[in-house]
């Protein structure tokens, strides 16, 4: 029995016939699709405005929502194995991100009805049982389970309710207060979740997922099973979704105890909203941004060590 090396079927380099180190090198797929993406995108925004035809909304929403999920979907599926197919991750985007936002919304309705500090908590624990409950579904066929495939599979799971959360934004966005539709405020909001779309449902759902394939390997059965190894991964991710959520509350009030006047406390505490400065609004801007960076930094790291410390599935053997 021998090992055969992947690099083994690499096609061999030969002078003129295009292969060679001189030859032109095309952008990675997941380049190709972002840039296609963003050129539409680019493309439709001002011809939409120009027009002012309102039909065109709908492609500026789909395009800019699922631009930047769809891109790291194709990025993360170049990391995949043979198990991982094509089919299964669409499905996985598609499906996954259909049942993950329509269980949040049941059960968000259902169990946080009155708005409170404690929401946060609510919707980090139900959205991240949602999704992670989600890729348990869709997963149970596989011939085999790994970490890094769970990482996959669980990543696009995430992107694929990142993807639709954002469509539901935008289309809220698009009407303003006074009641009239704001194509503006459309774009603007896209583009500020296109930012951050790496860094939230796609990062924490990957992580939960390489933690539940990892139960395979202790489970009798070779199946993903529930212990307590894959709650505190849970905990810790509800953890982080809750953190990345009320980051914006705690810039607020980070801003007021660093810059507020007493005027501004006495407001506060007759229930008054009080005025802000130029000042304030750029320190709550920079409050706001570092908190989310620090919770993106936590994903990210503990996402490429787990990745890094789960051995890649068995090289081919041939005999």
């Amino acid at each position: 029995m021998t090992m055969v090396s992947p690099a083994a079927f690499r096609p061999t380099t030969h002078a003129g016939t295009g292969t060679g180190p001189r030859a032109r090198r095309r952008l990675p797929s997941w380049a190709r699709v972002f840039l296609t993406g963003l050129v539409l995108w680019v493309v439709a925004v001002p011809v939409t405005f120009a027009t002012g035809n309102i039909n065109l909304i709908p492609t500026i929403i789909l395009l800019g929502s699922f631009l930047v999920p769809v891109t790291f979907v194709v990025y993360v599926f170049g990391r995949a194995d043979g198990v991982v197919t094509a089919e299964r991750v669409f499905v996985a985007f598609l499906c996954g991100g259909v049942l993950g936002v329509l269980g949040a919304s049941i059960l968000e309705a259902a169990l946080l009805r009155q708005p409170s500090g404690w929401g946060y908590v609510g919707v980090g624990l139900i959205e991240e049982a949602v999704k992670l409950a989600a890729l348990w579904l869709l997963a149970r066929h596989l011939p085999r389970y790994t970490a890094r495939d769970g990482m996959v599979l669980g990543a696009s799971v995430g992107l694929g309710f990142a993807a639709l959360e954002s469509a539901g934004y935008a289309f809220t966005a698009l009407f303003s207060a006074s009641g009239s539709l704001s194509l503006l405020n459309v774009v603007e909001t896209e583009a500020l979740r296109a930012v951050l779309a790496p860094f939230g449902h796609g990062l924490w759902t990957a992580i939960l997922g390489g933690a539940l394939f990892a139960t395979a390997a202790r489970s009798r059965h070779g199946r993903p099973r529930l212990g307590g190894a894959l709650l505190g991964w849970y905990l810790l991710m509800a953890l982080l979704h809750m953190f990345w959520d009320a980051s914006s509350g705690i810039a607020v009030f980070l801003t007021l105890l660093l810059t507020g006047t007493p005027t501004q406390w006495t407001l506060i505490s007759l229930g008054a909203a009080p005025g802000v400065t130029a000042a304030q609004v750029h320190t709550y801007t920079v409050i706001s941004w570092g908190l989310l960076a620090l919770d993106a930094a936590v994903g990210v790291l503990i996402l490429v060590a787990r990745w890094r410390r789960t051995a890649p599935p068995a090289p081919v053997t041939v005999t």
